[in-house]
């Protein structure tokens, strides 16, 4: 299966404090807006997401349909796929995306360990 763009989700305190210090570990504003309380950090290939009061816990995000860059790839494994596929391994997911439709969707699965997965496709 292909993934596509791998980042890490995290729940922040204070937006503006975690921006300072992801700035400081070389990192740059990709995307996103103070405004709206998040904020996406690029530093090479490596993405980092702040969110302030989005979500409780941090994300482990994969976006199927982007490079590091959010740009569109030409191939590859539509969401819906990924679920199926996953679901067929025996991986429930907790929230799902509908496998009638196509283009943008997105659904969640959580590790042995309780770690949260979106698989968030926006294409």
């Amino acid at each position: 299966m292909k993934l596509g763009a791998f980042s890490i989700s995290l729940s922040v305190k204070d937006l503006q404090v975690s921006k300072t210090f992801y700035e400081k570990m070389g990192f740059a504003v990709f995307a996103g807006e103070m405004e709206r309380n998040y904020l996406i950090m690029k530093n090479g290939n490596a993405l980092v997401g702040l969110f302030q009061g989005m979500f409780e816990n941090n994300i482990l995000t994969f976006n199927p349909g982007w490079d590091e860059n959010a740009q569109t790839l030409k191939a590859f494994d539509d969401v819906r796929d990924i679920q199926k596929n996953l679901k067929k391994s025996g991986v429930i997911p907790t929230s799902e995306a509908d496998e009638t439709t196509t283009g943008p969707a997105s659904f969640v699965v959580v590790d042995p360990d309780g770690n949260t997965i979106l698989i968030d496709q926006h294409v």
